[in-house]
């Protein structure tokens, strides 16, 4: 995971330092004055797993954003060149953005873990901490939406109940998947138009998700609870090419109807799937 997040910072960087370079000064200020940039999106974006370091509130609100999360890391490269907001939030889904209030659950995820300032008040929309005259905003978010910790979750249950045979995850919701993705679309591209009507002159940055699974899923080791645990090898590819994949391309191809930036960090992580880090092989 901490390869995935330097590999994040480091693609993330390079376009939002391209979105400075080329973008106008911040309406009316002087151009020594720095960008306000304002940071949207979900666990991924939050940085909400114990490798990604602390967490950077001092009165925790449940959102699990860290020190190593790519905003921070980003913000901390560029300095005074960037002002940050930073309101991800673990859980979140697309229409926490711009339409539904969100109530963290933190590290709450009973019978694994209990979190000792559970249960936490609602946070309010991020789009709230997007200003007319904000420059720069970053939106990684999906996941949630799509369901993806959920489907993950079942493939595990169903590929423990398979002893590690077939393709039971693809079997229980493939029908499913494709309108998922659709309420995805849908979702985003409203959520992107609501940004653009808050910040009309802002440079908008979609991030899209990580290689999470490899290629050869054979690197995935059936059992191994810091890899997939019991997902099978045709799950995981299943997961890969019709979940992440798709995934990211919905994410992409509304990012482009909407004329904004698309990072792509999938492609730039291969390699660094879990797989690879956790010595799944």
């Amino acid at each position: 995971m901490p390869g995935f997040r330097a590999r994040a910072a480091a693609t993330a960087t390079a376009a939002l330092c391209a979105a400075v370079a080329a973008g106008p000064a911040p309406a009316g200020a002087d151009r020594r004055m720095a960008y306000a940039w304002t940071a949207l999106g979900d666990s991924y974006t939050a940085g909400a797993v114990a490798a990604a370091g602390e967490e950077i509130e001092r009165v925790r609100d449940g959102c699990s954003r860290t020190r190593l999360s790519y905003p921070q890391v980003i913000a901390e490269r560029l300095g005074s060149a960037v002002a940050l907001t930073n309101v991800s939030c673990a859980n979140a889904t697309i229409r926490h953005v711009a339409v539904e209030e969100q109530r963290p659950v933190g590290h709450h995820t009973p019978p694994l873990s209990n979190d000792p300032d559970h249960p936490f008040e609602p946070v309010a929309l991020q789009l709230h901490a997007v200003r007319p005259n904000t420059d720069v905003v970053t939106v990684g978010i999906g996941g949630g939406t799509l369901g993806l910790a959920e489907l993950l979750g079942s493939c595990i249950t169903l590929g423990a109940k398979s002893r590690g045979r077939g393709a039971p995850c693809k079997e229980r919701f493939d029908g499913e998947i494709g309108d998922r993705l659709t309420t995805v679309r849908e979702h985003y591209d409203e959520m992107l138009t609501a940004i653009h009507d808050k910040a009309p002159f802002a440079k908008v940055i979609t991030v899209g998700y990580p290689r999470l699974i490899p290629e050869d899923t054979r690197k995935c080791a059936y059992g191994n609870l810091v890899g997939f645990a019991t997902i099978t090898r045709a799950d995981l590819d299943w997961l890969r090419t019709d979940a992440l994949e798709a995934l990211n391309t919905a994410i992409r191809e509304v990012a482009d109807e909407q004329g904004d930036v698309f990072v792509d960090l999938y492609t730039s992580s291969r390699g660094h799937s879990v797989c690879d880090k956790a010595g799944g092989r």
